[in-house]
């Protein structure tokens, strides 16, 4: 059951975005990217309120783990808003995807968090496939290889004269990891995190 919610949102989704943007990859990325910021907060956020209730320790590195896929996703956002310049219909599209993806998580993380983490594995997904159309498209010179933005040199430590290409395959392969994570998560029982309560361990 969970899994097959997961993949008709899944699809639904996809079919909202090919409707939107079609093969306008880097103003579809803006808005994917912006709705992609959301689980890893909503996540490491009812995480952390858990382990306050439970007054456990042993959720520390799953915190982390989710608000580090937030902020990761965050800074693809920024690299694409550099690239796209999304015009005034997109940054308004941006802001009522954001409430309105963000109020569905949050509402589906609360009444099942493994349904949750599944659905965002298959959206990971898709955003690899959808990251590696962009990249045949550039590689073939349908799109321009235009200078990747600096602040995406410096986040990967990249070379001066990387490309856009170089981009996308980074954040591709950061999607990949994210699908991975998310996946593992939607395996656990439903008991809570496995990781030990070292984990938390008090830092000077």
């Amino acid at each position: 059951m969970r899994l097959l919610f997961a993949k008709s949102m899944t699809r639904f989704f996809r079919l909202v975005a090919d409707t939107f943007f079609a093969k306008r990859y880097g103003h579809r990325a803006v808005v994917l990217e912006t709705v992609a910021g959301v689980p890893g907060m909503v996540a490491g956020m009812l995480l952390h309120f858990q382990s306050l209730r439970k007054m456990k320790t042993g959720y520390g590195e799953d915190i982390r783990e989710m608000l580090a896929e937030a902020e990761n996703e965050r800074m693809h956002l920024m690299f694409f808003i550099e690239i796209a310049k999304p015009n005034l219909f997109e940054r308004g599209l941006v802001v009522a995807a954001q409430w309105i993806f963000g109020l569905f998580y949050l509402l589906l993380y609360i009444i099942d968090s493994r349904c949750a983490h599944l659905m965002i594995s298959l959206f990971e997904e898709e955003a690899v496939n959808s990251y590696t159309e962009y990249l045949g498209l550039v590689e073939s010179g349908a799109i321009a290889d235009i200078d990747a933005p600096d602040l995406a040199k410096r986040y990967y430590k990249m070379g001066t004269k990387s490309k856009l290409s170089d981009l996308i395959r980074h954040v591709r392969a950061d999607e990949q990891r994210h699908s991975e994570v998310n996946y593992q998560f939607a395996m656990r029982s439903s008991d809570g995190p496995t990781a030990t309560e070292s984990s938390d361990s008090v830092k000077d």
